[in-house]
């Protein structure tokens, strides 16, 4: 898995099983539906960070002004890119079979997101290989999860509530499952519920527009590290709340999917436009993780009730200022999907390993009440083992 803030590749070592769980997930459903009965055991998380020049390009590639000079540039700009993200996720499954003590040969297939370069629906652009990868590791490869959903009517996004629906599903509790990647999407697991009750949708943003700021003042590594600087500054509720109420997305009902570069726009826009464009950086930064933490709080409105507790995984995790401000704002529990045996860093690519062991098993693994798709359907393209 390589996210929206585009800072590596996750990679997980997951063992899939059918069959083990005792619980239907609610009354009335079979243990199969959906999938329902799969198990994932995580056997090894591996992170390979992005060359730093690749990561510059995907940004570059993903600002409105980033285009190049012409055609012919841009279409070797974009095939270039392609082949160092395929080459950095081959690298990454490699070094992650090294470190588990496992061949290539004992893999079902490798499951793999790709880069988002562009999402908007109902156009998507991951950007990937699966050959190359095919080629590299030696394995099948799942890939290009979210065009099926977007055949049938969906927005693409989120994919994730399959696994969280798997991993996370109480008979007691009400469930939030907030990831807190470039943008934050939630996904809502009411008690004893099924597959077909399940919510989720993106929120806001999470990280996007912190890094963003980094990023445009030369911060070492392109982000806030731990939210060091967002937790030395002072968050200008006024700028947060303007930008997250201004924003036709928050309060469009879902289904809907985010992409990062609107979300940096909303809130440049309004700081700009209350004159507050020389904020100093720490205080742009809490202003930024007050705004998302604002807007995860108004997606819960989009809930037939509020949940009992909050689970959060992602980079944003390690953001100590933004968990503050989404705990301050939802006035709920938040705990990290550690705390449940699922690492926050490696819950993303144990789902899309779920995903892949779906596709391959022909189980339909979009939710129709998250995508907002016409029906089930079976996600992803396999590209044979070499």
């Amino acid at each position: 898995m390589s996210g929206t803030s585009a800072d590596g590749v996750d990679v997980a070592i997951v063992e899939v099983a059918r069959g083990n769980r005792s619980d239907s997930g609610s009354s009335g459903t079979s243990s199969s539906e959906h999938g329902a009965d799969m198990t994932a055991r995580l056997l090894l998380h591996h992170h390979r960070a992005y060359p730093t020049q690749l990561r510059e390009q995907i940004f570059a590639f993903r600002r409105p002004d980033g285009a190049v000079a012409t055609p012919a540039a841009f279409l070797r700009q974009l095939a270039t890119m392609g082949r160092e993200i395929s080459l950095t996720c081959a690298a990454a499954v490699n070094e992650a079979l090294a470190a588990a003590n496992l061949s290539s040969a004992e893999l079902c297939a490798v499951a793999a997101h790709g880069q988002t370069l562009f999402h908007e629906p109902p156009d998507t652009v991951q950007w990937f290989d699966p050959a190359l990868v095919a080629a590299e590791v030696g394995c099948a490869v799942v890939s290009d999860f979210r065009r099926a959903d977007l055949a049938a009517g969906g927005q693409g996004a989120p994919l994730v509530p399959f696994a969280d629906y798997l991993l996370f599903r109480d008979a007691g509790k009400n469930r939030v499952l907030l990831n807190l990647g470039g943008i934050a999407n939630i996904t809502w697991l009411p008690a004893g519920g099924s597959p077909r009750d399940v919510i989720g949708f993106d929120t806001g943003p999470a990280n996007c527009v912190i890094d963003h700021l980094a990023r445009q003042h030369g911060v070492a590594g392109g982000l806030d590290r731990d939210g060091a600087m967002s937790m030395r500054g002072r968050a200008d509720f006024p700028t947060a709340f303007a930008a997250i109420r201004g924003s036709s997305f928050v309060f469009r009902p879902p289904p809907k999917s985010a992409d990062i570069p609107e979300m940096i726009a909303m809130y440049e826009r309004t700081r700009d436009q209350l004159g507050h464009a020389a904020m100093p950086l720490p205080d742009q930064m809490a202003t930024a993780s007050m705004m998302a933490a604002l807007g995860v709080e108004l997606a819960l409105a989009h809930l037939p009730r509020r949940p009992d507790e909050i689970i959060a995984s992602g980079g944003g995790v390690d953001n100590s200022r933004l968990m503050q401000e989404i705990a301050a704002a939802t006035k709920l529990p938040v705990h990290r999907t550690d705390a449940f045996g699922v690492p926050a860093q490696a819950k993303e690519a144990i789902a899309f390993a779920l995903l892949g062991a779906a596709t391959l098993d022909a189980i339909p693994s979009n939710i129709p009440s998250v995508t907002g798709a016409r029906r089930p359907v079976v996600l992803g393209s396999v590209t044979p083992r070499p």
